[in-house]
């Protein structure tokens, strides 16, 4: 089966495009890349979904509209001159995300979408697991176990970092460990640049280990389990405070205290064989940070791996929910029950 999956981040980076193909014996799935590609947000969605959590009701069921026209118009370009996939699986993009509240918000209509690109969709993954009392994230560990068994870990460096690995019974855990380019992109648009290539601003900073205390003594990091982060968290407890600190200086020490808590959520793990993917796997100075934080082999892949990890893994969930299997794992999300998240929608 052929799939196309759709992944808009928190990170704000761009939407991935991943056209897959999946096949299963057995149980035993195997997947292939066909193309991929990643389409810049235009600069009003940009903005719009940068500020969503201050839009008003219809303003924000704009946004909802007009990011599934702009989904469809990226996907029908994207897939114009390659063979058509049987489904869509989009991630959509997230907005709200409060599950200890019973909610969860990724706007990006998938019945629109369908019938703009008059291919049926698969979407809104997380709902029904904070239904469960999950968190509802992260949702890639499933695929990571399925696709990525020759690793011993997977580590996302997304907009939020997260972490996959199976404990000592062989069951799938996996949690957000602490926000990761939300933060350091928004750092770097004040020196006008999308992200820090390389890490090169952080490098340059100082180090403030008052701050990097503060960082590391959040509440957050004191549970335990299932969790999950949301836009409101990051808002409320690292934004709010970016005024008060020197820029590079801030960039320098949330880099190091992405490098800490990523290193120590890895002491968990066992096995050596890290998987590391996602915009952060680029910043050559955070991996110089986590690497020197822990004794793991910390490995980073093709560059379509590093890229278009999360598109596969979502187009793999879609591909899982039209097989009728779990893809959404109590074990990861703290819910009552395994369950096969998403929503279909045909033409």
């Amino acid at each position: 089966m052929r799939v196309l999956g759709l992944m808009s981040g928190t990170s704000l980076d761009g939407v991935d495009l991943a056209l897959c193909r999946f096949t299963n014996n057995k149980d035993s799935y195997s997947y292939e890349i066909e193309a991929a590609q990643t389409f810049p947000y235009p600069k009003n969605i940009a903005w719009k979904l940068s500020n969503a959590l201050d839009l008003t009701g219809p303003e924000l069921a704009e946004l909802h509209f007009g990011l599934s026209c702009f989904f469809a118009e990226i996907a029908n370009n994207f897939l114009s001159d390659k063979q058509k996939p049987d489904y869509i699986s989009s991630h959509g993009h997230t907005v709200f995300h409060s599950p200890e509240n019973r909610y969860t918000l990724q706007i990006g209509n998938g019945g629109v979408l369908a019938q703009l690109t008059g291919i049926p969709v698969v979407c809104d993954f997380r709902s029904g697991d904070v239904a469960l009392g999950g968190q509802g994230a992260p949702l890639v560990p499933a695929g990571d176990k399925l696709l990525f068994s020759d690793y011993s870990a997977s580590v996302n460096l997304g907009g939020i970092a997260n972490l996959s690995y199976d404990d000592a019974d062989g069951l799938r855990r996996g949690f957000d460990i602490c926000p990761c380019n939300m933060v350091l992109n928004r750092l770097a648009a004040t020196f006008g640049q999308s992200y820090d290539a390389g890490g090169d601003i952080a490098r340059r900073g100082q180090l403030n280990e008052e701050l990097l205390l503060w960082l590391d003594n959040l509440p957050f990091y004191k549970e335990e389990g299932a969790r999950s982060l949301g836009a409101e968290w990051v808002n409320r407890n690292i934004f709010m405070y970016l005024k008060d600190h020197d820029t590079e200086t801030f960039m320098r020490s949330f880099t190091e205290h992405i490098a800490r808590r990523t290193a120590g959520a890895l002491q968990q793990v066992n096995g050596e064989r890290i998987l590391f993917t996602g915009g952060g796997a680029h910043n050559t100075f955070l991996m110089e940070r986590i690497q020197a934080n822990t004794t793991k082999n910390c490995i980073i892949p093709d560059t379509q791996t590093v890229d278009f990890k999360e598109a596969l893994l979502f187009a793999f969930l879609g591909y899982l929910y039209l097989q009728d299997k779990s893809n959404i794992l109590s074990s990861v999300t703290g819910a009552s029950r395994n369950s096969i998240g998403g929503a279909l929608y045909k033409v």
